[in-house]
């Protein structure tokens, strides 16, 4: 008797439990992606399933068949994975001229990370009146002072892709010392050490650097370190444009290593690159350094875009130095025929002191001019520095100090440094993550304003075009690690980067076929191909290629953010 009860029992609640997985079946979800091919952004091969959202999250994955939802994405011959992570977003100041971050949502990025060196707060009063005046083409109002405002202000405001930030190490810089060639004194490192403690307390993701630029270059490694173990207090990183990507590459990443080692810190190289034909073979002492940092514990990665070609100001042909006192300084420098004369001379002298762009580019002609202030320089968009030399009958370091003097900005300007060899050689690390190092912009409007960088528009799918279909260089499952996985683990970002139940749903749909970049050095504003559906907090923001308008990005705060 007792048997047959325990039997009926059991066959009671295993009947109980088939009406809930039919149920789970037949639920009514938000979205459903059928029939795609699913990496989930562990660097595993995909799977045949399907993927509902319900809300902001997915809730199953496999074969859902009997399901219904509302919004039902056909992804037959498609791949679907986690949401793309821009490690390196300068699209902070574009997404409040156009939130709909029309270049990345169309390669899959539904992440973007600010905060290379510099970073939108804190700021002074002083900060924001320079800030303004020096807008370009983009204009806008400065409502905010800390970093932690600015991203609840774009979130308010509306904006398609996820934000987050690092503090600027730059902008604590200057919001304490200011723009001069200075040490902190102890009283100001102590100020600098409580804004990083507020900035991380609110939400921020750690310390970024960019230290061949003035006034960053004036920093020393220990006050970095002085920075970074107040970050690393609140589960935080340093990520850093190197003091040299040239010359003394391998010097700079060893001040990287050492402030990781110091700090407490996890750090990361920002655009890993070898700058310079004669530093090119450097690139394999800096892989062993960064494995053998590794292998003792030290938590370094890195990040690179995907071209042979860098973006800065023109200013950053000259010397560190003639910006000691911020640019209306280094103005009144270059209107004076001595200052001048001593500009001109350093910028022609190949040094290991400072990061000398104009020599590490090789020619005039691998400098291409594509971004201007002043309304009539902007004829001058799109030509080499050789040939708008050549047009004003002056040498090309005259022409660099006149087109900064004359423009009242760095003026914007791409440089030709890298090699093909060194880009699939990075490629290849398994701790390697990508960032566009651009704003997201759309070939439209205020934008056509001036050229730009090709990679704002394809550095991501050039990766899944080029690189992974065309060349090989690493496997798709790989790629997709790298684009979501990794720097979401690296960032520590809550239920980000991964195809997975409770996950946030950040999930894009593309053609493996066919996707690829079409921007050009010559003409960068084209839209990438191939990026199907992209789904941001589980609200379509992509449709068949097509931006719906959505804006359901959201700020998002490192893990140590005070709740």
């Amino acid at each position: 008797m007792r048997y047959l009860s325990q039997l009926l029992m059991t066959l009671l609640l295993t009947v109980g439990s088939w009406p809930l997985a039919s149920t789970s079946q037949r639920s009514n979800y938000d979205v459903l992606i059928k029939g795609g091919a699913v990496y989930d952004g562990t660097g595993s091969r995909p799977v045949q399933a399907d993927v509902a959202i319900k809300g902001d999250r997915i809730v199953a994955i496999g074969d859902l068949k009997a399901a219904t939802a509302r919004n039902v994405v056909d992804a037959s011959g498609l791949a679907v994975a986690p949401g793309f992570i821009n490690m390196l977003s300068w699209s902070v100041d574009t997404l409040i001229a156009d939130g709909r971050s029309q270049g990345e949502i169309r390669q899959g990025v539904t992440t973007e990370i600010f905060g290379e060196g510099d970073s939108m707060g804190p700021l002074n009063p002083e900060m924001k009146r320079r800030r303004l005046e020096q807008q370009g083409d983009l204009k806008f109002e400065i409502p905010w002072t800390t970093l932690a405002e600015y991203l609840t202000y774009l979130q308010k405001r509306g904006v398609s892709p996820n934000v987050a930030s690092y503090i600027g190490a730059t902008t604590i810089r200057e919001y304490v010392i200011g723009l001069e060639d200075k040490k902190p004194t102890p009283q100001q490192l102590d100020q600098m050490r409580a804004l990083v403690k507020r900035e991380m307390e609110a939400g921020a993701l750690g310390i970024g650097s960019s230290l061949i630029y003035a006034p960053a270059f004036y920093a020393g490694t220990e006050e970095l370190i002085e920075m970074c173990k107040v970050a690393a207090k609140y589960k935080g990183k340093y990520i850093s444009h190197m003091r040299s990507e040239g010359n003394r590459l391998i010097e700079a990443v060893q001040e990287l290593i050492r402030i990781a080692r110091e700090a407490g810190v996890p750090a990361e190289i920002y655009h890993l690159k070898a700058a310079g034909e004669k530093n090119w073979d450097k690139m394999d002492k800096v892989i062993s350094m960064i494995e053998a940092a590794r292998a003792e514990g030290l938590k370094i990665t890195a990040d690179m875009y995907t071209y042979p070609a860098g973006a800065t100001g023109l200013d950053a042909a000259m010397p560190p130095w003639a910006e000691d006192g911020g640019y209306d300084v280094l103005f009144k420098r270059l209107r004076d025929p001595g200052s001048r004369k001593n500009i001109a001379d350093a910028v022609r002298t190949p040094t290991n002191d400072w990061e000398n762009l104009y020599l590490a580019a090789g020619s005039p002609e691998r400098i291409l001019l594509v971004e201007f202030k002043a309304d009539k320089l902007k004829q001058y968009t799109g030509k080499t520095l050789a040939e708008v030399a050549k047009l004003r009958g002056k040498d090309p370091v005259e022409t660099i100090m006149d087109l900064v003097l004359e423009d009242q900005s760095r003026v914007g300007a791409v440089y030709f440094m890298m090699n093909e060899e060194n880009i699939k050689k990075q490629i290849k690390q398994p701790w390697v993550s990508f960032g566009s190092d651009a704003g997201s912009m759309a070939p439209e409007g205020v934008f056509l304003k001036s050229s730009t960088h090709p990679r704002a528009y394809g550095n991501f799918v050039r990766l899944l075009g080029k690189y992974v279909r065309e060349e090989k260089v690493i496997s798709l499952e790989e790629a997709v690690r790298r684009l979501s996985g990794l720097p979401a683990t690296n960032l520590g970002l809550d239920h980000r980067g991964f195809i997975k139940e409770g996950m946030f749903a950040d999930v894009v749909v593309f053609d493996p076929n066919t996707i690829a970049d079409r921007a050009t050095f010559e003409k960068p504003h084209q839209y990438a191909i191939g990026m199907k559906h992209v789904l941001i907090n589980g609200v379509q923001v992509l449709k068949d290629g097509e931006h719906t308008g959505a804006k359901p990005g959201r700020a998002l705060w490192g893990p140590g953010k005070v709740k």
